[in-house]
C-alpha cells in the first residue's frame, strides 16, 4: 500500500508508524504545491515526474506543473468543492489539512483518515502572495494590499511545520535542491524536517508582522494625532556580521527589518575592510546630519558627534572646510556628504596626512572611487559607502528605536527640517543680512551634537563644539575654546534654551555676532537683557532639539 492510499484500520495498518519517528526518513511519495513564484518548478516536476511522487495543487500551480509534464490533481477533485470567491477560498479544507496533520503513530488518526477518505500528504511546498509589494509601495490602494494577504499558504505551511514528525515543509524555493536530494534518498531525515519547519514558522512570523506593520501605519496615517501603536512587531534579520561590538569583549551584528533598503540598512559597500560597529553607529550619526541640508554639505564625525561640518557651493569645498574645522578629532573619522561624491573631492582627501575610516555619499563618480582606493597611504582600510536615497523609517512604522535594559524606546524621529519663518527675533537688534545663513546653519548643526550641545559656526561651517556636557555654560566654554579666533564674528546655537546669562557674557567675550536658541525658560527675559546689553541680536526658534 502507498501514502496515497486510504490506511486499512481493520488489521495491521501500513500507515501506523510503529517505530520513533525521529528515527528514520519518511518516504516522499505525494505532495501538495501551491506557490505564487513559480521559479524552479521545472526542476521539481522533472525530479516528481522521475521518482513518481503524487502531486495535488491549485489553479495556477497546477497550470505550470502541468506544462512541464507532470499529472497533477486538483484541489477541487479532493475535496469536492470548487474554488469560491474568486480563489480567496481554496485549500482550506479538512481533506487537505486532515493529510498534513495526522499522526501517523495514531491508530485514531488512521481510522479517521479511513473513514473520510482523506490520503496523507508526506510533504508541502507553498510559497505566499508577495505583500512586501505593498509593504514597499505606499501609493498602492489598500484594496489592492489587502488582496496579497496569503490566507491558506501560511495556514498550510503551519500545518505542516506543527507536524513535522511525519511531513516535510518547503518555505522557499531555496530548499528545492534539497527536497529533490529528498525525494531521491528516501525522504528528509527528522533533524531536517525539523528545521525545514522552524525556517517555516519564522517565514510565515515575518510574513504577518509585515502585515501587522502595514496596519499600523495605516491606522497611525488616518488618526488625527498620529498615536503610537500599541504593540511593535518587526522580524528583524542579520544583515552584517560584526568582528565586535564598541569594545572586542562584546559580541555583536547588525540587524535590520526584513526588506528594509533605506537608511544604513540599505548601504552598499564599494571597497575597503568589513564595517565595525562603531562605524555604523558614526555613519548614521554623519548621514542624518548631511540629510538635513540641501547644499553641498559635508559632515565629518568622531564618536558619533559631528567634530567639522560645511556647507558650500560644492561636495569638494564643503569637505575642504569640515575637514579644517578640527583637523586633529578628524583623523580617523567618518565622512558623510549629501550629494555625489566626485573627482575634485577626492583629490582632496589626497592631502597627506589626511585619514578617514568611511566615506558615505548617495553615489560615487568612478574617477573617484579609482582614486581614493588606489592612491593615498591608507587605500587599503578606507571604506566607501553608498547610501540610498527614501524614508529610513518606513520599516520601523515610522519610529526611532533605542534599546534599554528589558525593553525598547520608542519616538518619532526628530529628522524634519526646521522653518526659520517661524523664529522670532527676541532682541531689538537686529541679525545682520549677511549673517542669516548662519544662523539657519549653526542651529541645523546643533540639533545633533549629543546635550547639552552647543554649535558655534563661522558662515556655514562648523568651528567648535560643546558637547554632552552636564552644565550648558560649560558647553558654551567648550565650544568656543574649540572655536578660538574663529568664534569672532561667528554665529553660537544652542539646542535648548540657556538657564541663566551666564553663557552670553561667555559669548560676548569671544566676539559672537548673533545666538539662536529654542528659548523657553522662565529666565528667558534676564537672557535677553544680556543679549540686548552684549548687543547680540537673539533669535528664539520655539523648538527644542535636546538629544541625549
Amino acid at each position: 500500500m502507498t501514502a496515497s492510499t486510504p490506511p486499512d484500520v481493520t488489521g495491521s495498518s501500513p500507515a501506523l508508524q510503529t517505530e520513533d519517528p525521529q528515527a528514520g526518513r519518511v518516504p516522499i511519495r505525494r505532495v501538495f504545491v501551491s506557490v505564487f513564484d513559480k521559479s524552479g518548478l521545472e526542476e521539481l516536476a522533472a525530479a516528481f515526474k522521475a521518482s513518481g511522487v503524487a502531486v495535488a495543487s491549485t489553479g495556477g500551480t497546477r497550470t505550470a506543473l502541468q506544462s512541464f509534464g507532470l499529472e497533477v490533481e486538483d484541489v477541487s477533485e479532493i475535496t469536492g468543492f470548487p474554488e469560491v470567491l474568486g480563489g480567496r477560498v481554496k485549500t482550506l479544507h479538512p481533506k487537505i489539512f486532515a493529510g498534513l496533520l495526522a499522526r501517523r503513530d495514531r491508530r485514531d488518526d488512521a481510522e479517521v483518515l479511513a473513514e473520510h477518505g482523506i490520503e496523507l500528504f508526506d510533504a508541502v511546498i507553498v510559497s505566499l502572495y508577495p505583500f512586501e509589494r505593498a509593504a514597499a509601495d505606499p501609493a498602492m490602494p489598500d484594496a489592492e494590499a489587502i488582496e496579497l494577504i496569503d490566507i491558506g499558504g501560511p495556514s498550510l505551511l503551519r500545518a505542516a511545520a506543527k507536524n513535522h514528525a511525519f511531513t516535510a515543509v518547503i518555505s522557499s524555493d531555496q530548499q528545492y535542491a534539497a527536497l529533490v536530494n529528498a525525494v531521491a534518498a528516501g525522504g528528509f531525515t527528522f533533524a531536517q524536517r525539523r528545521q525545514l519547519a522552524a525556517d517555516a514558522i519564522a517565514h510565515t512570523a515575518a510574513y504577518d508582522t509585515m502585515i501587522a506593520s502595514w496596519m499600523a501605519k495605516q491606522i497611525a496615517g488616518e488618526a488625527e494625532a498620529s498615536p503610537l501603536p500599541a504593540r511593535l512587531s518587526f522580524d528583524l534579520e542579520q544583515r552584517m556580521s560584526l568582528r565586535y561590538g564598541e569594545n572586542p569583549h562584546q559580541a555583536a551584528a547588525f540587524y535590520a527589518p526584513a526588506g528594509t533598503s533605506g537608511g544604513i540598512a540599505g548601504l552598499r559597500q564599494l571597497s575597503g575592510k568589513e564595517l565595525s560597529y562603531n562605524n555604523l553607529a558614526d555613519l548614521d550619526a554623519a548621514v542624518r546630519l548631511a540629510g538635513l541640508v540641501g547644499d553641498p554639505t559635508a559632515i565629518v564625525v568622531k564618536h558619533m558627534n559631528p567634530c567639522g561640518a560645511a556647507a558650500a557651493e560644492s561636495v569638494a569645498a564643503a569637505l575642504d572646510a569640515a575637514m579644517k574645522a578640527d583637523p586633529t578629532s578628524a583623523f580617523g573619522s567618518i565622512v558623510a556628504v549629501n550629494h555625489h561624491f566626485d573627482e575634485a573631492a577626492a583629490e582632496l582627501l589626497l592631502t597627506p596626512g589626511l585619514f578617514v575610516e568611511v566615506i558615505a555619499a548617495p553615489s560615487f563618480d568612478p574617477k573617484a572611487v579609482e582614486l581614493l582606493t588606489t592612491k593615498p597611504t591608507w587605500r587599503a582600510n578606507v571604506r566607501l559607502v553608498e547610501i540610498p536615497a527614501g524614508d529610513a523609517w518606513a520599516a520601523t512604522a515610522g519610529l526611532e528605536l533605542r534599546s534599554v535594559a528589558g525593553g525598547l524606546l520608542a519616538q518619532r524621529p526628530d529628522c524634519e527640517p526646521d522653518d526659520p519663518a517661524s523664529w522670532k527675533l527676541a532682541t531689538s537688534v537686529p541679525v545682520p543680512p549677511d549673517q542669516a545663513a548662519a544662523v539657519e546653519f549653526a542651529f541645523t548643526m546643533v540639533r545633533r551634537l549629543s546635550s547639552n550641545a552647543i554649535a558655534v559656526c563661522n558662515g556655514t561651517s562648523l568651528v567648535g563644539a560643546g558637547i554632552g556636557q552636564t552644565s550648558r555654560v560649560d558647553a558654551v566654554r567648550h565650544a568656543l575654546e574649540k572655536a578660538g579666533d574663529r568664534a569672532d564674528g561667528g554665529v553660537l546655537a544652542s539646542d535648548a534654551f540657556f538657564p541663566f546669562p551666564d553663557s552670553i557674557a561667555l559669548a560676548k567675550a569671544a566676539g559672537i555676532a548673533a545666538i539662536v536658541q529654542p528659548g523657553g525658560s522662565k529666565r528667558d527675559p534676564e537672557v535677553i537683557a544680556a543679549a540686548e546689553e552684549a548687543g547680540i541680536p537673539m533669535v528664539m526658534t520655539g523648538r527644542r532639539h535636546f538629544r541625549h
